[in-house]
């Protein structure tokens, strides 16, 4: 088109726009799909948990609803496994009646994630090395809180042999730091963290190349062990500090590195969750006693903080599925206006929660690792809803599922 005219009016509204939230349009997607799985499993008088046995996907397997990527790092079954032994499924599954109203129900769920968008997400990375020897690790991905600097750091430490507090870490500023297309989609970890790997092997053979040029030696008779350029022939050596030193004389040129990586694949990260509710059928309240979750997001980087990374999206899930809402009156004005309407669940608000990992090695990732950040909401809605199914016979397609509603479709039942 040769010329474009636009026209347009501004419009106040109370009703809040859509917007990103962790895993979106998988979380809503997997609860259509993984509750349809378990009215599969009823209509079939299967144990749900064995027709997902017989149907999940397993290690070196192609899979044509995901582009067609082969899946080199899968340990979903495992995680299945696992996951039944922790809620105790045989013994508990579908249910079991308390008395007093009260009925306890189990439910499950599985689901996969990426690891970044495929041909799409850039992470790029700079390492210099300064005086004394230590290093400045520059990112471009934002950490929001989930130790992505922490971990990137680890990384670093790891391929250049050296402390983690060898290296410091500056905040991103888009004026200067790389470039990175940003923290979503699962991809700081897989997408950056191979930055880091390939940024750190470029530096540490400028590294030898520098040592060599102070020892008067070539390169090729050098070893960098993370510390000290050794000539391999005569035993002479240069520390990494006094590197970093002669660096900043005689007009030396930097000693830096900087590394993009972006994947032509997105490796999925897997994950089952098992839920086990107490619905007190008069009253409609429910009780979440426990959610134990197994998750495969290839080698763990760092278990505590992938643990809670775990814990947290466990919690939103579990949110999402019982209490969060939002409803407008007639004249469009929010009826949850507060925290005390808009009931996000607390520690003391559900029971356990347990979490653990079945290590997979994901070949594309670094040191093998996939992703965690948004896979884990994704079970904790069709499991619950599962659960309160096996509980009073009545499945819901529609979220929260508030008390209301269950006691609705309990007296709904007795008619």
């Amino acid at each position: 088109a040769e010329a474009f005219r636009f026209s347009y009016d501004v419009v106040y509204t109370n009703v809040m726009s859509a917007g990103a939230y962790r895993g979106y349009g998988a979380t809503q997607g997997i609860f259509a799909l993984e509750s349809a799985v378990n009215e599969l499993a009823q209509t079939l008088h299967m144990d749900p948990t064995v027709l997902r046995a017989k149907n999940m996907v397993r290690e070196g397997q192609m899979m044509p609803a995901y582009y067609g990527e082969t899946t080199r790092s899968c340990a979903l079954d495992r995680c299945l496994e696992r996951a039944k032994e922790m809620i105790g499924w045989d013994e508990k599954y579908p249910c079991y009646d308390c008395g007093n109203g009260k009925v306890r129900g189990v439910g499950v769920a599985m689901a996969m994630q990426g690891s970044g968008i495929s041909g799409v997400d850039t992470g790029a990375v700079e390492i210099k090395v300064n005086d004394d020897g230590f290093y400045s690790l520059m990112i471009g991905a934002t950490d929001m809180g989930t130790g992505c600097d922490t971990i990137l750091t680890q990384m670093a430490a790891e391929c250049l042999e050296c402390e983690m507090e060898d290296i410091v870490v500056h905040g991103v500023d888009t004026d200067n730091s790389p470039y990175d297309c940003g923290s979503y989609a699962s991809s700081t970890t897989y997408v950056t963290g191979m930055a880091v790997v390939k940024t750190c092997e470029t530096l540490r053979k400028k590294i030898c190349e520098r040592g060599a040029e102070y020892l008067g030696c070539s390169p090729d008779d050098v070893e960098f062990d993370g510390e000290k350029v050794v000539n391999l022939k005569t035993k002479e050596e240069i520390t990494r500090k006094e590197i970093g030193n002669k660096v900043m004389c005689s007009s030396n040129a930097p000693l830096s590195a900087t590394e993009a990586f972006s994947s032509p694949v997105s490796p999925p990260p897997f994950m089952v969750g098992a839920a086990e509710v107490e619905v007190d059928t008069e009253t409609g309240e429910v009780k979440l006693l426990e959610f134990d979750a197994c998750v495969d997001c290839g080698t763990p980087i760092n278990p505590n903080l992938t643990r809670v990374q775990a814990e947290g999206g466990l919690l939103q899930g579990i949110g999402m599925t019982l209490t969060e809402n939002i409803t407008y009156d007639k004249n469009g004005y929010p009826e949850e206006n507060s925290l005390f309407q808009y009931k996000i669940p607390a520690r003391t608000d559900v029971g356990k929660i347990k979490v653990e990992f079945e290590s997979s090695y994901e070949p594309n990732g670094p040191f093998g690792a996939k992703s965690i950040g948004e896979v884990v909401i994704n079970t904790p809605l069709p499991a619950i809803s599962d659960a309160i199914y096996n509980a009073i016979g009545t499945r819901f397609y529609e979220l929260p599922i508030t008390p209301e509603k269950i006691a609705m479709a309990v007296a709904e039942k007795q008619k």
